[in-house]
């Protein structure tokens, strides 16, 4: 899958994923909706993103989930 709004450097951020190069990782904005932040929310504490790239960083962590064996722990 590609992302077009989604950079991953070794020289930027250390490497995290981050939206357009910008030096706002993914994880934070994830972390904001999951925290129960709207879109406005987010877009008005970090002006510099767009709607589009909320939706990108939803794909990009859905695909990482895809890929990746998690361990889940087997409820009693």
């Amino acid at each position: 899958m590609k992302f077009e709004r989604i950079t991953i450097s070794a020289n930027h951020m250390g490497g995290v994923p981050c939206i357009r190069g910008l030096r706002i990782p993914v994880a934070t904005v994830l972390k904001m909706l999951a925290a129960g932040m709207s879109d406005d929310e987010i877009l008005a504490d970090y002006p510099d993103l767009e709607p589009q790239d909320i939706r990108e960083a939803l794909r990009f962590a859905a695909s990482a989930v895809l890929e990746r064996e998690l361990p889940v722990l087997s409820q009693p």
